[in-house]
């Protein structure tokens, strides 16, 4: 198989719950390896057809004369064969890779000081909002991920990812605090400068 980190992605979702169609599979991204995990939703479908031509899935009720398979609601299902589980027990066991991130928010606070420490304020503040929105939601899901969950073979290795997205958000508050402060202080500095350079001398007496 061809590299591919969406094909790893379906193989994963596959092993946790059988009979999945792509809509279910993009619904289950979104509400869980989305939040760390960005994912291509266009290559879904065309990975799908990939897989199942080099028979690492499969799909449900193969019909006859070529014609696609359905499963519920006229939907085409698909499930892991055991060459599939196979490999994805093979990319597992992998060593992982570091890809850089791309995040505009630091970029645009590393080139900051050209707009000025009250542009890189603002975007601060946003980040705040966000990152605090972002916790809520995660706490709420590791809620009632943990009532309905608790006894899935699966539970434990999800708790531990949620822990680390919450241990990550809030050092990322607890930096935007001291950041907050910094970029405050340069405000101000820079205030006295200018009113510096505004003062005008004051007129000698005769």
């Amino acid at each position: 198989m061809k590299s591919s980190q969406t094909a790893y992605v379906i193989l994963g979702l596959l092993s946790i719950e059988s009979r999945q169609s792509g809509y279910d599979m993009r619904r289950t991204i979104q509400g869980s390896v989305g939040y760390f995990w960005g994912e291509s939703y266009g290559q879904i479908y065309p990975t799908l057809r990939r897989l199942t031509a080099e028979g690492l899935i499969t799909p449900h009720g193969q019909a006859a004369k070529g014609r696609p398979a359905k499963g519920r609601g006229g939907r085409q299902e698909y499930s892991l064969t055991a060459v599939g589980h196979a490999r994805l027990r093979e990319w597992l066991a992998l060593p992982y890779r570091r890809d850089p991130p791309r995040d505009e928010f630091l970029l645009k606070l590393f080139f900051g000081r050209d707009a000025g420490p009250e542009v890189s304020e603002r975007h601060l503040r946003e980040f705040q909002e966000q990152n605090r929105r972002l916790l809520a939601t995660i706490e709420e899901i590791g809620r009632i991920g943990t009532e309905k969950n608790a006894q899935h073979p699966h539970f434990r290795y999800w708790i531990l990812t949620l822990e680390y997205g919450v241990a990550r958000i809030r050092a990322a508050l607890e930096w935007s605090e001291r950041a907050m402060e910094v970029l405050e202080q340069m405000e101000s500095e820079a205030g006295r400068r200018a009113g510096k350079k505004t003062r005008r001398p004051a007129k000698r007496r005769s």
